[in-house]
């Protein structure tokens, strides 16, 4: 039975999305002044806006403003859309390499993730030792007035929490009404509780924990996926030993078979911090990172059959599952979809310094914070 119109409602590139008002960049400044304060940009640094034709001139105008405010050298290269997941594996993308090699600092607006593509790959921003963050599909008004206006210091509040537990976690078992049902053995988490660092690549609005698994082991109900958008009919991936064995649901499964016909492993995954971010009416990677959400990403075998992280599977599939129940070693981490993390005695003294902590941290995003209360006094 059809549950829901995928062609409806999951947007495929940023010509799918509103744009905005030329006088609503008054209320785009303190989430793009969250981002550059996240960046580090300093006076004198090239920034480089790496952003897709299709990005609201708006949204590319407040960031470029915010960068400029703090006296570094902005350039702006308008360029074609990645492809999902690096499907593409044969795009060149000469002229974004070169021009990224000779920046400090690369804000890129993209739709797909640049970094799965092989001129673009995590390994290259390292060697390049730039600071480079990324607004796969949140290069817009919307994310840029929500999860963007969560203060940075509170999310590293909840980061350095986090981890402060996660980082000796042998399991991590996310469950979903929907029948998610998926354990992650020896999980290694990013260790990212700061703000970007040379050679670091970090997506943009924050708010996650990101980790790789040791092993996968389940069932997982997809709610919304990168090569299929929001399933027409339940979609189920079942791992074993970290390796996708099967595949059930329709139109949808063949699509994710014809993606990548030799096979899936999984990746890597990450669990929700940001409040702020959107989750009803936010394209699938804001919600990733809303407060209490999960997602993981699976992607594509090499052609000896392989998982192999360290480079591009030309086959990266994001899969969401809004309201999860996780738990952690046994104990309650997030019951479904709300972050436990959020009640925290220490995390509400972090977000008390910047306004209300029941505000700070309320995590309905249609809750849009007051300019106040957004990180101001900090992030000059």
């Amino acid at each position: 039975m059809m549950t829901t119109n995928p062609y409806a409602s999951s947007p495929f590139s940023y010509t799918a999305e509103p744009t905005a008002a030329p006088n609503s960049i008054v209320e785009l400044m303190p989430g793009a002044r969250n981002l550059v304060h996240y960046a580090q940009v300093a006076p004198g640094e090239r920034v480089l806006l790496l952003m897709e034709h299709t990005v609201d001139p708006v949204v590319v105008q407040a960031i470029a403003a915010a960068a400029a405010y703090r006296d570094a050298e902005v350039s702006i290269l308008s360029v074609s859309p990645f492809s999902a997941g690096g499907w593409d594996a044969d795009e060149s993308r000469l002229i974004e390499s070169a021009a990224h090699g000779a920046a400090d600092v690369v804000i890129a607006g993209t739709w797909w993730g640049e970094v799965h593509t092989a001129p673009l790959f995590f390994s290259e921003v390292a060697a390049k030792g730039i600071r480079f963050t990324s607004l796969h599909m949140a290069a817009t008004a919307t994310a840029m007035l929500t999860g963007a206006r969560f203060p940075a210091e509170v999310h590293y509040a909840l980061v350095r929490r986090a981890l402060s537990q996660l980082n000796t976690a042998s399991t991590i078992r996310v469950t979903s009404a929907q029948g998610t049902d998926v354990t992650f053995s020896a999980p290694v988490f990013t260790q990212d509780e700061g703000p970007l660092k040379p050679g670091d690549w970090r997506p943009f609005p924050y708010g996650g924990t990101n980790f790789y698994p040791g092993n996968t082991e389940g069932v997982i109900a997809v709610e919304d996926s990168a090569v299929t958008g929001v399933p027409e009919e339940p979609l189920r991936i079942t791992l074993e030993g970290g390796i996708v064995s099967k595949i059930e649901g329709g139109i949808a499964a063949e699509q994710l078979r014809r993606y990548a016909p030799g096979g899936y492993y999984m990746r890597h995954a990450l669990m929700g911090l940001n409040p702020k971010v959107r989750v009803a009416g936010g394209t699938q990677f804001e919600r990733e990172k809303h407060a209490g959400a999960f997602y993981c990403g699976i992607d594509g075998l090499n052609p000896e059959g392989q998982a192999d992280p360290s480079g591009p599977g030309f086959a990266h599939c994001d899969i969401q599952v809004d309201r999860p129940t996780v738990h952690v070693d046994g104990e309650l981490w997030i019951d479904r979809g709300r972050l436990l993390l959020l009640d925290a005695p220490e995390i509400r003294e972090v977000a008390a310094q910047f306004g209300p902590a029941e505000v700070i941290l309320d995590d309905n995003p249609g809750i849009i914070l007051p300019r106040r209360y957004t990180g101001a006094a900090t992030s000059r």
